[in-house]
């Protein structure tokens, strides 16, 4: 499970597993984990998030789409 990037309590990271699924990136914070979507970014789904938290979460992964994908990509493809 690389960890692409933190960013205050959170850790971004791919599983992977993951390389047949489109690409996006799971967070992480405590026992709470979410997974977006990259392209375009949007949520697959959440478990104990806050609907304000993954606001703010979603915020980090639009700033961070390029770099997430440049990561998806030369992780499962590279």
């Amino acid at each position: 499970m690389p960890t692409v990037f933190r960013s205050g309590p959170y850790r971004f990271f791919f599983y992977a597993g993951d390389q047949d699924e489109p690409s996006h990136v799971h967070v992480e914070r405590d026992d709470n984990e979410a997974k977006f979507w990259l392209d375009p970014v949007r949520l697959a789904r959440s478990f104990g998030f806050s609907a304000a938290e993954l606001r703010s979460i979603e915020r980090l992964v639009r700033q961070k789409q390029q770099l997430l994908l440049e990561r998806w990509h030369a992780f499962f493809h590279g």
